[in-house]
């Protein structure tokens, strides 16, 4: 497994340099310009244990969207590349995490086989300048950039800031299961290939 990648991607509406890196104390550094998100991003490093170095212009004068997706797509490609071959790692991670009333639970295998399913209702449609829609978006854009299989669920909650903020949580904590090493040094596949 790598230590540290990079990646630029630039398109018509936003601009992206990320270097990802395994991190003792992890956590964000740079921002998309939509606050929320950046403590979203901020908490999924920390309690990934990567370090994530960003500088990037997005097209915010239209909306989140497009800013919220990309950083999702380039994290994405970034994790999948930094699990190289993915030998000895888990591939299978989760956890269930509570934010005050709320509990959020994800589920995660690193298998080249992208899907998402992602059962997080919310109650407002924004947190601050975050569009709540764009949980559902910055899951998906990971998940398939990476290749992996991943379940998110609220299970339940009253607060939206709670809820996404566990769902961030549980994310980085079972992907960071997925991705430990597994000791044999093998691809956990009875195909022998992931």
């Amino acid at each position: 497994m790598k230590d540290t990648v990079t990646m630029k991607r630039e398109t018509r509406e936003t601009n992206i340099e990320m270097t990802l890196s395994r991190a003792v104390k992890g956590g964000l550094e740079g921002s998309t310009g939509i606050g929320f998100f950046d403590h979203m991003l901020n908490s999924f490093a920390v309690h990934g244990g990567f370090s994530i170095k960003l500088n990037m212009t997005g097209d915010l004068y239209v909306d989140g969207h497009h800013t919220v997706e990309d950083v999702g797509i380039v994290l994405g490609k970034l994790l999948s590349e930094l699990c190289e071959d993915k030998s000895g790692i888990k591939r299978y991670g989760q956890a269930a995490i509570p934010m005050d009333e709320s509990l959020a639970y994800a589920v995660i295998d690193v298998s080249g086989r992208p899907f998402l399913v992602c059962d997080v209702p919310m109650g407002a449609p924004m947190i601050g300048d975050y569009d709540t829609q764009l949980t559902l978006e910055f899951f998906r854009a990971l998940a398939f950039n990476m290749g992996a299989t991943l379940h998110v669920k609220v299970v339940y909650g009253v607060n939206d800031h709670h809820k996404v903020e566990a769902c961030f949580k549980a994310v980085a904590h079972a992907l960071a299961d997925a991705i430990s090493e597994a000791g044999n040094g093998a691809v956990l596949s009875a195909k022998g290939v992931l």
